[in-house]
């Protein structure tokens, strides 16, 4: 576990996100989903619709409009930024990297720049690398964004995924806040051995693009629901608390829980597993279903812009995904800064 005791103390200088313009209904998922009900999918899911990207977007684009909306919370102007990360699985192109691209949208010419992929933990992941960067260059600031588009990616003949899955994105400034507030503790793991339970089999160096792929559908995402809801409670709970308590917390301290919106039935479960039904728990997956490893950052801007979490407020990120990875989080809120 990674945490700030006795080092400088670095948070979150703004937060911004980006849900595409297209909300798409239960309804219209299940006329091109066989044998399902849009009553089903809210009994099954609690997602009530999602967005899809418009023909003309790619993720650079919702990455883009999330990292200004950051910026601009942050009283900063892109040149200010030092580092860039995008975290996706779902990137433009194979290479060049999402996040030059998103540089070049943004003019943060003078960022380092570099995509991450814990799939929909990449978030967290990309925090903690922020993190390191700034107490490695004091006064720098880290520019973190979370961008996915599954529409894309989606098979709609697999109810197990295509009820799920939206497109948007997320986005934090990392830098130096006030002393006793920001990132207290961090916990990243992987588990190797269960990567199978999410997937996208073919387009890499193991199974290249081919017709036949393509033909097999075999480029769409793969979930197997069942495996990653007990992957989920078994090393969910006791990873947050190990963190809660090693920080010298316990879940009745959290004010606000901010878990990957991954589905609402698991949510109500996952809370009540981790004791967390004090706090607020922060909800976008309703309205913009799972949105990959922007899930986090986006749920965490709609928190922070309706007032949900105050200065002080102690805030608990949980994000798990596809590898399988987890990435969680403890921190102070910090109150707002006049830009250096």
């Amino acid at each position: 576990m990674t945490t700030s005791e006795g080092q400088r103390s670095i948070g979150f200088l703004g937060t911004g996100s980006y849900v595409p313009a297209r909300e798409v209904s239960n309804e219209e998922v299940a006329e091109r989903v066989p044998d399902i009900t849009a009553d089903w999918i809210v009994r099954k899911t609690a997602i009530r619709s999602r967005r899809y990207a418009a023909p003309d977007e790619a993720t650079s684009d919702l990455a883009a409009h999330a990292a200004r909306a950051a910026l601009a919370d942050a009283g900063l102007t892109a040149d200010r930024i030092d580092h860039l990360i995008v975290s996706t699985s779902t990137g433009d192109h194979p290479q060049p990297p999402t996040a030059s691209i998103v540089q070049h949208l943004i003019g943060a010419h003078d960022a380092g720049c570099f995509d991450i992929n814990a799939v929909c933990a990449g978030f967290v992941y990309g925090v903690e690398l922020a993190r390191s960067l700034v107490a490695a260059n004091p006064g720098s600031r880290v520019l973190v964004i979370a961008a996915d588009l599954y529409s894309r990616i989606l098979d709609f003949d697999d109810r197990r995924t295509a009820v799920l899955l939206g497109d948007g994105a997320g986005a934090v400034v990392v830098g130096e806040v006030d002393a006793g507030h920001g990132l207290l503790a961090t916990e990243l793991s992987t588990r190797g051995d269960a990567q199978d339970l999410i997937k996208v089999h073919a387009g890499g160096s193991r199974i290249p693009t081919t017709a036949e792929t393509v033909a097999e559908g075999a480029h769409y995402f793969t979930m197997r629901g069942r495996g990653v809801r007990d992957f989920v409670m078994t090393h969910v709970p006791p990873a947050l608390e190990k963190l809660l308590a090693d920080a010298g917390f316990t879940p009745a301290d959290v004010s606000c829980f901010v878990p990957h919106q991954a589905n609402g039935v698991l949510l109500d479960e996952l809370v009540g597993r981790c004791e967390l039904r004090d706090a607020t728990t922060a909800r976008i997956l309703e309205r913009y279903g799972n949105i990959g490893s922007a899930s986090v950052p986006v749920a965490l801007d709609d928190a922070a812009r309706a007032g949900h979490i105050a200065p002080g407020d102690l805030v608990l990120l949980s994000a798990f995904g596809g590898g399988m990875s987890m990435g969680n989080s403890l921190l102070r809120w910090a109150p707002p800064r006049e830009p250096a």
